[in-house]
């Protein structure tokens, strides 16, 4: 019985860690695309305008909340960029996050 304990436990574990790590990802993912987006929005300050981006994932589950706040401040600003170079863009820096985790 205590074996299946042990497997319970290290499966739990490996359970939060993963979650862990994918909360790190993406919110590493949100502040590289927040510093992305104020290059073309010309912010004197990417670093608060990516702590905006991060916060904005807190809204709801999922993407959608931080593609919102890209849009609207895009669309504000005037710059032409499509939904899907948006969208393309989240997801290369969502990989280039996972790299730096991993390799830290």
């Amino acid at each position: 019985m205590s074996g299946i304990s042990d497997r319970e436990r290290a499966f739990e574990n490996k359970f939060a860690l993963d979650q862990e790590l994918k909360f790190k990802a993406l919110a590493r993912r949100n502040k590289l695309v927040g510093l992305w987006a104020a290059g073309l929005l010309g912010k004197t300050d990417p670093e608060t305008y990516a702590k905006e981006v991060v916060i904005a994932d807190f809204e709801e589950a999922g993407d959608e909340d931080v593609f919102r706040k890209l849009r609207g401040d895009l669309d504000a600003a005037g710059v032409a960029i499509s939904d899907q170079d948006i969208r393309t863009k989240m997801i290369e820096l969502l990989a280039e996050a996972v790299n730096q985790i991993e390799n830290q």
